[in-house]
This record gives structure tokens, sequence and C-alpha cells, in this order.
């Protein structure tokens, strides 16, 4: 088995055009939804500015990710403008064009970050079971409480290109968050519940620092097995990658990719592939596959012509991506 570390495109691609953006906040309930946002405080048991202070740190998280990254000449936040959102934990429709095109000519910005949707949802679960407790006047008997908390973090993102009218974004997810707390006295039991806001916050922030790197390419370590036995030949050839002397392995390997053994030839055509995509030479390396499976006919020959293929296809997205 060899390890190699490759580039990955970015699951979002940006066009080059966008120099500028601008980060939006609308996640906050229109007041034609007071009634609503207050049913939705009472079931999830949350507090009146959890929502808003973690949406303002998903924000801060985005912004500072983007300006790290030097992607884009310019990040602004537009904290002077205000835009609700409609029901609570639903993404809301799209901005219309015309609005989204106002706001970008209006701040001289080429595509906007929206944060759509920031909500949090948390379960409640107290119990108590007795106890006795050690005393100065001995054991006696008590009641302790125990409270469990899961809290549910939902963002969700899109990003609107006004020039060519493209979400070129949408995203969503979500994340728990535990806390537990125990004791005889009740209000000890709840206490670590309290730091919950925090810890929220902390969510959003690195939730936004995510999301905003899902416009960057990444690196990804992979595996590739290849075949060490079938004759003499290859487990010399296995002793001479084994060295990192993988040019000497590929000497052995091409000449039994001629082996009149149509199995052999099959698996030095599957080993020549291989090397070629450690030397980077995608297209020799498909070439290879496609031979080692078209000798052999095993499977798995093929799937590896197909991650050879998908590979290929993610370097083309990598080069429109500017990298």
């Amino acid at each position: 088995m060899v390890y190699l570390t490759i580039t990955q495109p970015a699951p979002v691609s940006i066009p080059k055009y966008v120099q500028k953006v601008g980060i939006l906040n609308r996640s906050l309930l229109s007041d034609g939804n007071k009634v609503l946002n207050k049913v939705d405080m009472v079931l999830s048991e949350k507090g009146p500015e959890l929502d808003k202070e973690g949406g303002k740190e998903s924000i801060r998280g985005v912004k500072d990710a983007l300006m790290q990254n030097n992607r884009f000449t310019d990040v602004v936040l537009f904290d002077n403008i205000e835009l609700k959102a409609g029901v609570p934990g639903m993404f809301p429709s799209p901005l219309s064009w015309d609005y989204a095109e106002k706001i970008c000519k209006e701040n001289n910005v080429d595509a906007i970050f929206t944060l759509e949707l920031f909500e949090t949802n948390s379960n409640v679960n107290i119990s108590t079971k007795p106890v006795t407790v050690k005393t100065p006047l001995g054991n006696v008997p008590a009641i302790e409480t125990h409270a469990d908390m899961i809290t549910t973090v939902k963002t969700g993102w899109r990003i609107y290109d006004w020039q060519s009218r493209t979400i070129l974004d949408e995203y969503s997810t979500s994340q728990s968050l535990t806390f537990s707390g125990s004791g005889i006295n009740p209000l000890k039991a709840t206490e670590a519940l309290l730091g919950r806001k925090e810890a929220v916050k902390q969510t959003g922030y690195k939730v936004g620092q995510y999301y905003a790197n899902r416009i960057l390419p990444y690196r990804l370590r992979v595996s590739r097995d290849y075949y060490v036995k079938g004759n003499a030949n290859f487990k010399v050839a296995t002793r001479t990658a084994r060295t990192g002397n993988w040019d000497g392995a590929a000497e052995i390997w091409k000449k039994e990719t001629t082996n009149n053994s149509l199995k052999l030839s099959s698996r030095g055509c599957y080993n020549m592939a291989i090397i070629n995509e450690i030397n980077g030479d995608l297209e020799a390396a498909i070439g290879w596959a496609q031979k080692s499976y078209e000798t052999g006919g095993k499977r798995l020959a093929l799937d590896y012509l197909n991650i050879l293929k998908n590979r290929k296809y993610n370097m083309e997205r990598l080069k429109s991506q500017g990298e």
C-alpha cells in the first residue's frame, strides 16, 4: 500500500470576477412572527438573545475566515442592513435578484454571503433519585437532581452572485451540544446548563469559519494498493518500491506488462497506473488502468480506473477555480 496526498477542488466554485463580497444576516425573525417566535422559545427552551448572539458569532466566523484566506480583495459586513426571516427553523425564500443587485451595487461588492438561518433548539430532561448523604450528624437520606440538556444548533447559508443571477451555494448543517449536571441542590444541578450561551456562540463561530472554507480547495490523504505477488519479478519490484526506489520498481513492472500470462500482464499494467499517478501523470495512469482491466478483467482495475477519471475531473475543476 502507498499513501498519496491529493488536492481536492473546493466544494463551492466562485467565479474569478467575484473579488469583493459582502456578508448579510437575515436569520432573525420578522416582527410579524412574534407569536411564532414566543412559541418557539417556549418549546425549545431558548433565551431570547441566544439565536441573535449565536448568529452574530457565525457571521464573525465567516468574516474572519474570508479575510484570512486572501481569496477576496475586500470583505464587507453589512451590519446596517436588517433583513428578517420568516418561520422559525426554516430556510427563507431566496432574496429577489433585483434586491440582491441593489445591495451589491450600493455597496460595491460582487456577491453576498447570507446567513439565512440560525436557530437553537433544546431538550431538557430532569430526573431525581434517592441518595444517602454523609453529614456531621451521620448519614441522612436526600434527593439528588440530575439535569441533562441537548441543544441543537442549526445554520443555513446562501451565496448570491447577482451578475450571473446564480445562487452559488445553499448549505445547511446542524450540531448538537450536550450539557449535564447533578447535585442535592437543584440549582447546583442546573448550573452546568447556564454555560450553553457561550457554547452556542463558540459553535456558531466555528460553523461560520467552516462554511467560509468551503470556497477553498483542500488536501486529502488517500491510499492505493498495488500488486506485490505474482512471480519473482513482482517480489523484487515490491522490495525495490519499499526502499523508496519507485522508478526502479516501475522498470520491472513495465517488463511484466508484456508477460505472456494475462494475469501477470494485467498486474503489471495496474502497477504502472499506480506509479504514473504517484508521478502526477493522470493521463498515463488512466491508460494503464484501462489496459489492466481490458487484459485481466478484474474489478479492482475497473474501480481504480473510475477513481482516476474522477481525479482528472477534479483536476479540471481545480484549474477552473484558479488553482
